[in-house]
């Protein structure tokens, strides 16, 4: 017996040796073929690895049987990932590594608190940076609607006809559902919220970070549709000069300049705009589509560097701006008694940004964060004004301890929102004072190769509304180098405010003010899963990718405007829900100097009332994105665009019309100059060519929805400097 085990052993042994193989290659820079010294080579997911000779040669011994992903990297140089199956058959292999050029420069994500590169981070996270931050900046120079807009899942939804007020929608949820941050700062909530994206030009943005679905537990309450974090520039030792010019078909005039500089110690960044349009109206309906306004921006920041651990930087941020809408004969300086309906905004913005940063330690780290914000704004309309003043403030101390494998994060911050409304009519004032105090805690694990998890809670204590806890959890799956895969979800919130969608479109006029006795904070969960897949084709020639994201948010007692039996409107809690589901596909193709997206939106909102369900409104089911960039590095931008919206449902029970809206840009590039033009909607798909924008008279019009371009085909071109 002991022998047939000791034959049964040898035999296993044996079969065990012959599994185990060697991998031979030589690494060789793609360009010259030369040999590189030094490279490392790595059997992913084992400790097995080794670095190449002085010919280039690397040897990796007992490797199984099977497939096995093998990783190449060296200073320098793009790291490259290859799947071989063991045992080998032919010669020894030959891999060749790219240069590492600019377009593939490490992208850190801030918005999760955890500045972690966005390939490693369990949160998906979307992002606009470099060359293509700086073409959706050629479309509109002027403000932030057009770069959020061609984006999958988000829709930038018109408020009013007249005035253009905009807010961002997510996955067909309501503008106010999504929190804007300027570096970290909530800085557009509430009633500064209503012209937030119109007065923010692109210039002065390092990039712009995108999260989908809640992340209330990140930056407090509103991040229940998703959030938006614009990255600010910071100075170089390197002077950055910009200047832009733009000019538009329908009078529009865009002035901006940015500078930015690092002096040892000491660093500064400006920036300056100025941002005009004439009355613009393609349509025979005498009413602007685009309105009147004029608009100045002054935005300077100061950085100081103490030490190498220690860094402050303190910045002002000041917008003034004029804008009126409505009848273009009254505008005009041509009105009588039939046209005489205008709507005018005069707003002036003051906030201010400090930070703090100190390293204690290398991964430790403390940062106090403080802003201020004054927002005032005046609304006229015939035989009525809304005039008030909104103070906020953010304060924020976080400690940050980063390891290899573990980051922790935790914090206290405190939010003011505070309104006061100067008396214009009867109405009770619809002053509120809303301040909320949290703490909230993070941890990023890497538990393996393969498994990422983030997971976070906050605590909010909101006055008169009650405490709010908030989990969330993430994970990232690295199932193979070309395959992965993220899945998150968490809990959000909403304090309540007469400042809605359905509240701006009729400019607060006869809305009773907010109470908590009354109301309740909207209250949601939501859950998100998504898949990545990359992959060369055709020997390389073609780079494919693809993401497939699936989405399901629901929001208990949404807050709805309802009107009461003396002709005045109240926000109530519903009895019910919103809910939002569906999914997101974006495909990237890349072929030499040409590059195609291609993206689909699936969305599915509807409001469950007391038991009646219904879409809600002003949400495309259909959404298409298609995009075909053409570039000669240095030389050339080309790019086509087409976007394909399907019908909508309409608060006033009717269906909009499904449209496309087709543009083309190009611009030429010099060493320190270029020149850009832009065809935008060169279709000319406006509403007012298949449908109706108002009812009643022209002296008293009542306004719909919007749901379409109103201005039209629009050129646009100009000439940016980088001095």
């Amino acid at each position: 017996m002991i022998k047939i085990f000791g034959s049964i052993l040898l035999l296993c042994l044996a079969q065990l040796c012959l599994a185990q193989n060697t991998f031979t290659a030589v690494i060789k820079d793609a360009d010259t073929k030369e040999p590189l010294i030094g490279a490392t080579v790595v059997l992913a997911g084992t400790s097995k690895g080794a670095k190449t000779d002085n010919n280039g040669v690397v040897t990796i011994n007992g490797i199984s049987n099977g497939r096995h992903a093998i990783t190449c990297s060296f200073v320098g140089y793009q790291e490259k990932t290859d799947t071989i199956s063991f045992p080998l058959t032919g010669d020894t292999l030959v891999i060749f590594l790219d240069h590492a050029g600019e377009e593939i420069e490490e992208i850190v994500i801030s918005s999760t608190r955890s500045n972690r590169s966005i390939q490693d981070i369990p949160t998906r996270v979307e992002f606009i940076a470099g060359e293509e931050l700086e073409e959706k900046g050629n479309m509109k120079p002027g403000d932030i609607r057009m770069m959020l807009n061609e984006s999958t899942g988000i829709q930038t939804q018109q408020v009013s006809a007249t005035s253009a007020n905009s807010s961002i929608r997510i996955q067909g949820l309501d503008g106010r559902y999504t929190q804007i941050l300027k570096d970290g700062f909530p800085l557009y909530a509430g009633f500064s919220g209503g012209l937030g994206l119109l007065q923010t030009p692109p210039l002065d943005l390092k990039q712009v970070e995108v999260i989908k679905g809640s992340a209330s537990t990140l930056y407090g309450g509103g991040a229940i549709a998703g959030l938006v974090n614009l990255i600010s520039k910071v100075p170089t030792e390197e002077r950055e000069l910009r200047f832009l010019v733009n000019g538009t078909s329908a009078g529009g005039l865009d002035i901006n300049g940015f500078y930015g500089q690092r002096f040892d110690k000491v660093g500064l960044t400006v920036f300056a705009s100025r941002n005009s349009n004439r009355p613009y109206d393609p349509s025979s309906t005498g009413f602007t589509a685009i309105p009147k306004f004029e608009r100045y921006v002054i935005n300077p920041k100061l950085f100081v560097y103490f030490s190498p651990k220690t860094k402050m930087n303190l910045g002002v941020n000041f917008i003034t701006e004029d804008r009126t809408g409505g009848d273009i004969l009254y505008i005009k300086g041509r009105g009588d008694s039939t046209h005489s309906y205008y709507e005018k905004n005069k707003s002036n913005r003051f906030s201010t940004q400090f930070s703090f940063d100190h390293q204690f330690s290398e991964g430790s780290s403390l940062t106090v964060k403080n802003s201020m914000n004054s927002f005032k704004r005046k609304i006229s309309v015939p035989d009525y004004v809304f005039d008030g003043q909104q103070w906020s403030s953010y304060t924020e101390a976080t400690y940050s301890h980063q390891r290899k494998n573990m980051d922790w994060v935790a914090g206290i911050n405190v939010y003011t929102d505070n309104f006061r409304e100067k008396q214009a009519d009867t109405l009770p004032k619809r002053n509120y004072d809303q301040n909320t105090m949290g703490a909230f805690v993070q941890n990023t694990w890497k538990a393996n190769s393969w498994l990422q998890l983030e997971s976070g809670l906050r605590g909010d204590y909101v006055i008169d509304y009650g405490f709010v806890l908030l989990p969330r959890l993430s994970a990232l799956f690295k199932i193979s180098p070309k395959l992965s895969s993220r899945l998150g979800g968490g809990l959000g919130y909403k304090t309540p405010t007469i400042f809605t969608e359905e509240t701006e479109r009729i400019q607060y006029k006869s809305v009773l003010p907010i109470s908590p006795d009354a109301n309740k904070l909207e209250r949601s969960y939501g859950v998100n899963f998504d898949l990545n897949y990359k992959t060369p084709l055709f020997d390389d020639k073609v780079s494919f990718s693809i993401n497939q994201l699936f989405f399901y948010t629901r929001i208990n007692d949404p807050l709805l405007l309802n009107s009461t039996p003396d002709n005045l409107y109240r926000l109530e809690n519903v009895d019910g829900f919103i809910d939002t589901k569906g999914w997101e596909t974006n495909i990237k193709l890349s072929y030499g100097d040409f590059k195609l997206f291609i993206g689909y939106t699936f969305t599915d909102a509807r409001l469950n009332d007391n038991g009646i369900k219904r879409e809600n409104p002003l949400t495309a089911r259909h959404r298409l994105n298609n995009v075909l960039m053409y570039e000669v590095e240095e030389k050339w931008k080309l790019g086509l665009e087409a976007y394909y919206y399907s019908k909508q449902a309409l608060s006033d029970g009717a269906t909009g019309k499904p449209y496309w809206i087709c543009g083309f840009m190009a611009e030429r590039l010099w060493e320190r100059f270029s020149l850009f033009v832009n065809f935008e909607n060169f279709l000319d798909t406006r509403q007012t060519r298949f449908d109706s924008i108002y009812t009643g008279t022209v002296t008293q019009p009542v306004f719909r929805d919007i749901y379409a371009p109103l201005d039209g085909f629009v050129v646009n071109g100009g000439l940016k400097l980088r001095l």
